[in-house]
């Protein structure tokens, strides 16, 4: 049992407590606003502002530089998904989930190349390149760039993004020595599907009724 401990959390020896006791409350607060999206609830964003805003603090601390723009990237997206959330449509009504349209797609996929190409000058620029870690980081950066603002604007699609970015980042954190981390990861990708699953019962009954009316 003590060498299973020591291979989960052994890297922690050497961190402040101030810095595990972070950790924790940014998982947990990250583990509440994926849970609030996942139920359609406006709290996915002020939950996740406290998670983002500790985790780039934590990060730049860590000289993990994708990571701290991934939070910064959510920090700023959160805000403006709250504003999206919140706008009526008409006079009764909010913002609903829907599909993504054509132009979406378009801006995705500008929005996925545009990090990729971002997060290359930056790392070059601070000589980070030196492992392969850094590729990954590229690559999932993008996917969560792209899942935050179809989140923002209640696309279902979302959900695909921060599936695919949440299974890679599971091993990648667990690597780099964050293991609450690496488990948060594991409960997103749950929460994730279900999330998905959930928002499609959701369109799906719209569209009924939009249909019936």
């Amino acid at each position: 049992m003590s060498r299973i401990f020591d291979f989960l959390f052994g890297q922690y020896q050497g961190y402040a407590t101030l810095d595990i006791v972070l950790e924790i409350v940014a998982v947990v607060f990250g583990f509440l606003s994926v849970w609030y999206s996942k139920q359609n609830k406006i709290w996915v964003f002020p939950t996740g502002i406290i998670s983002t805003l500790i985790f780039v603090y934590l990060l730049l601390k860590w000289e993990l530089l994708g990571d701290m723009m991934i939070n910064a990237y959510y920090f700023i997206m959160s805000v403006y998904g709250w504003y999206i959330w919140t706008r009526k449509v008409d006079s009764e009504h909010v913002t609903p989930i829907s599909a993504t349209t054509s132009k979406e797609k378009q801006w995705s996929v500008a929005i996925f190349m545009a990090t990729l190409a971002f997060v290359f000058l930056v790392y070059h620029y601070f000589d980070k390149w030196n492992s392969w870690v850094a590729y990954i980081d590229t690559i999932t950066t993008a996917i969560f760039f792209v899942g935050m603002w179809l989140m923002a604007k209640r696309k279902i699609e979302n959900w695909l993004f921060w599936i695919v970015g949440d299974l890679i980042s599971i091993p990648l954190y667990f690597y780099k020595g964050f293991t609450f981390t690496s488990i948060q990861y594991l409960i997103f990708t749950v929460v994730a599907v279900y999330g998905y699953i959930a928002w499609k019962k959701n369109l799906n009954n719209l569209k009924t009724l939009e249909q019936t009316l």
